[in-house]
This record gives structure tokens, C-alpha cells and sequence, in this order.
């Protein structure tokens, strides 16, 4: 249809499907040449063009359907999400150290996936809700009562790189919905809180040497639940009410903040033991290999290691489609999946990575103008927290294989091969395009 000012009000974003299809391909392409000596290509790619298909089947399902539908029916969804992450300890099957998939007759599917899909919908809806009381710390705190739920199941399984994908997205949802940065200052110190414990925690486990000292063992102890614990606890609190009575003779601070100062602490600490007790020794390695992958180059520094020569070896134009050597010939583990980008960088060269990160950063261009096209709140909130998810996605995939983030085992949307991740992606599209196609919709 024709607006009065002769612009075409188009109900599909062909830029943002043109650009999102043309990734599809140089990925597909990766899969085909980087499993080409794999004895399970067959069933890699059956899996990766059933997806393809299923994946463009929802993304017109999902555009076809009014997205406030979502808002009406948060709590089902909301509900659903949880579910298909709870079940995972009834029928879950154990791969890779983590329970996070169901093993069904002809496909494995992983529910966090579209629980996260899930948690988008249901917390844009709860935004929108409150969006003029976002600024008030108890409806943000309500609003991360929302999403802890799935941040315990998931830190359960355990899927690590899952969650490192999902926070970004809930404090940049809560962000543009008005929460004080104050507010979200003091929960990124818990977060920071809750992660540095087990960092310590784990540079013991690998460098045993240095229990030897009497203050690191004793640190390294408390993680035990016992007697220092308590009197971890009972320290930091008596320290935080010290420092406030010395502090009051130079200025008037309310104590107030010392005592949140000693509650970010102590939860943190709590929070760190919880995590600690979920990693397992695979995961250990990753730390390992972020620190000094040359340490073990022939074992948890390998994949780094035979990656980044994979992308080096290709120089500007790279060696050609189905030409990569490192690749195809397996010097570079899980090439199809978290490090498709070593097959793309061998294969295509400079130019190639440069062309796969400038569509990425064009998707996500096109994400952030149908934000500012959406007509409401909820569609508004929907596509900010899918941006953010692409975001998270490219930045900790590339940091990963640049060494500026550890091996996270986080794929590369639309890129990497992975039944479950590419149907969500047509998903997430879809309801983009429902956004999109409903920016200047009444009713």
C-alpha cells in the first residue's frame, strides 16, 4: 500500500531476510566443506537443511502472527519456557558434560534455545507493564526474580556460555526500560561478584602450587560451606560496619550503602560457591586455554591454536571454497560449530570474515531501525533484547577466537551448524518481521 506520502509501507524488511540469507549460504558452504572428511557429514547435513527448512516454515509462521498476541499470553509462554528447561533432568541426555539436550528419534533438540526466546517475550511483556516504574529498584528486582528461574536451570545443567549469552540481554532490556543505572550498577557488581570468586577458585584448581600458601589455601577453603565460610560472612559484615563507623567521623554517609556494599559481597560469595560446585573439569581447561593456550598445545589449547592458524593461513583472499587444509582435513576440532569462523577466515580469507562480520553488523543495523519503528513498548522491548542477543553472539564469538574471551562453546548464528540454534534465528526473525510489518497497524 501507498501512504499519502508516496512512500511504500512494505510488511516485510527484505533487507534484514536478504542479508540474514546470504550469511545462511557462506555458512552453508563452511558445513559442507568443513564436514566434507567428516563420517557423519550426511547426517550434518540432512540436520542442517532439515533446519533450514523447518526454521523458514516459522519465521512466516511467527511473522504471520501479531506479535501483542505474545504480550496477551505471557504466562503461558513464560510458563512453556521453563518447562521445556525443567524437563531436561527428567529426559535430558548428558553431552559434552552438561545435560542440555533431548535425544529424539530422528534430531537432538536444545531447549534453551527457545527458552530464551521465551524469557525475551515474557520480560519485554513485564517491561511493558511497568515501563514508568522501571526506575524504582523493587519492580527491577521483580523483574529479576523473572528471569532467575532460567538462570538456575541453566547454571544446573550446566550451560555456561548459555547464560554468558542471556545477560547481556536482560540488563540491556531492563537498561532502555528506564532502570536506574545506579540500580543496574549494583547488580552488575553481583554479577562481577559472583563470577570472581570462581575465577580465583579455578586459577587454584589449575596452579595447585600456590595452596601451599596459608591465605590462599585458606581462601581456596571457603568454597567448602564450613566454618570459614561463616566466618567469611560474619567478617565482611563486621568489616562493612567498621569502615561506616570510621568513615562517619570524616563525612555523614548513610549506612545504608555499606550494608549493600556487604550484601553484593556476601551474595556474590554464596552465588560464586553455587557456580563453583556446577563446573566441571572440561571447563576448567577453557580458563586454562584463555589464559596461555601454548601451555597445552596438543591438548585444551589446541582447538585455539590450530583456529588461528586456520584463519592466518588463508591471508587476504583466502584458498578457495572447499580448498581449506587446516579445516577440512581436521586439524581444527569442531570446525562446523563454535569455530566456523577459522573454516570461513582459511577458505575466504580476510575478505570473507570481513564480508560475514559487516552482514552481522548490517542484521543488527536493521534490528535497532525496526526498534525505532515499532509501534509500541512491547514490540520495542522484543527487538532490543533480540539485538542484544546478536550482539552477545558475534561479540563472544569472535572475542573467543581473537583470545579476548575464553572458549565458550557459543556458536555463530546463521554461520555455524546447529539444528536447534538455526530454527530459533528463523524464529526470532519472524517475530521481528511481525514487529515490522505491524509498525503502522491500529489495532
Amino acid at each position: 500500500m501507498i501512504t499519502g506520502s508516496g512512500l511504500k509501507k512494505t510488511r516485510f524488511d527484505w533487507y534484514l531476510f536478504a542479508f540474514a540469507l546470504v550469511l545462511i549460504a557462506i555458512g552453508t558452504f563452511a558445513i559442507l566443506s568443513s564436514t566434507s572428511l567428516l563420517p557423519a557429514q550426511s547426517r550434518i547435513i540432512r540436520t542442517h537443511f532439515l533446519a533450514l527448512f523447518v526454521g523458514l516454515i516459522f519465521m512466516l509462521l511467527f511473522w504471520v502472527i501479531n506479535y501483542q498476541i505474545f504480550n496477551d499470553q505471557w504466562k503461558y509462554v513464560y510458563a512453556f519456557s521453563i518447562i521445556i528447561l525443567a524437563g531436561l533432568f527428567i529426559f535430558g541426555v548428558v553431552d559434552k558434560g552438561s545435560r542440555s539436550w533431548y535425544r529424539l528419534p530422528f534430531f537432538s533438540l536444545q531447549p534453551s534455545e527457545f527458552a530464551r526466546i521465551g524469557l525475551i517475550l515474557s520480560l519485554s511483556s513485564y517491561l511493558e507493564k511497568n515501563f514508568n516504574r522501571m526506575s524504582e529498584f523493587f519492580y527491577l528486582f521483580l523483574g529479576l526474580l523473572i528471569t532467575a528461574p532460567f538462570m538456575f536451570l541453566m547454571l544446573k545443567q550446566p550451560d555456561f556460555s548459555g547464560i554468558l549469552i542471556t545477560l547481556p540481554v536482560i540488563f540491556a532490556m531492563f537498561y532502555v526500560a528506564g532502570a536506574s543505572s545506579f540500580h543496574v550498577y549494583v547488580i552488575l557488581a553481583y554479577v562481577f561478584v559472583s563470577s570472581l570468586f570462581p575465577f580465583l577458585w579455578t586459577a587454584i584448581v589449575l596452579n595447585p602450587d600456590l595452596a601451599d600458601n596459608m591465605f590462599i589455601s585458606a581462601f581456596f577453603e571457603l568454597a567448602d560451606l564450613g566454618w570459614n565460610t561463616f566466618f567469611f560472612i560474619v567478617f565482611v559484615s563486621a568489616a562493612a560496619y567498621l569502615i561506616w563507623k570510621i568513615t562517619v567521623y570524616f563525612k555523614n554517609i548513610p549506612g545504608i550503602y555499606f550494608a549493600g556494599f556487604a550484601v553484593i559481597i556476601i551474595a556474590g560469595f554464596l552465588t560464586g560457591i553455587f557456580i563453583k560446585q556446577q563446573i566441571k573439569s572440561y571447563q576448567y581447561k577453557r580458563v586454562e586455554v584463555f589464559i596461555s593456550p601454548e601451555k597445552d598445545p596438543k591438548g585444551a589449547g589446541y582447538n585455539l591454536l590450530q583456529a588461528r592458524i586456520a584463519i592466518g593461513s588463508g591471508g587476504f583472499l583466502g584458498k578457495g571454497i572447499f580448498s581449506g587444509t587446516q579445516s577440512r582435513l581436521g586439524f581444527v576440532p569442531e570446525r562446523h560449530t563454535d569455530f566456523i569462523l577459522s573454516v570461513i577466515g582459511e577458505e575466504l580469507g580476510f575478505i570473507g570474515t570481513f564480508g560475514a562480520m559487516s552482514l552481522y553488523a548490517l542484521i543488527i543495523y536493521r534490528i535497532r531501525k525496526i526498534a525505532a519503528l515499532a509501534r509500541d513498548n512491547y514490540g520495542y522491548f522484543i527487538c532490543v533484547g533480540f539485538f542484544a542477543l546478536f550482539f552477545s553472539y558475534f561479540l563472544i564469538n569472535f572475542g573467543m577466537i581473537l583470545g579476548f574471551l575464553p572458549v565458550a562453546g557459543v556458536p555463530l548464528p546463521m554461520l555455524s551448524y546447529g539444528g536447534s540454534n538455526l530454527v530459533s534465528v528463523f524464529i526470532i526473525l519472524g517475530l521481528i518481521q511481525s514487529v515490522y510489518s505491524r509498525r503502522y497497524s491500529i489495532t
